[in-house]
């Protein structure tokens, strides 16, 4: 396997949480060209599950390694 990806593999858990904010910033500026309420929840809703994501993952680490 190409080492790029073992890297990412490796922090994976870390790569999809930075994905999803990601997500959830192109939604939030889509809604608001368009004027699109709805794209605009979804972008909210997705940067949310995000911040709840990494929330859940710094536990993880900190109680892992205390």
């Amino acid at each position: 396997m190409e080492e790029w990806r073992k890297g990412i593999l490796a922090q994976l858990d870390v790569t999809l949480v930075l994905f999803d904010l990601l997500l959830s910033a192109i939604f939030i500026a889509l809604g608001y060209l368009t004027g699109n309420p709805y794209i605009r929840g979804v972008g909210v809703g997705l940067l949310i599950a995000g911040v709840t994501a990494g929330v859940a993952y710094l536990a993880k680490t900190r109680l892992a390694n205390p």
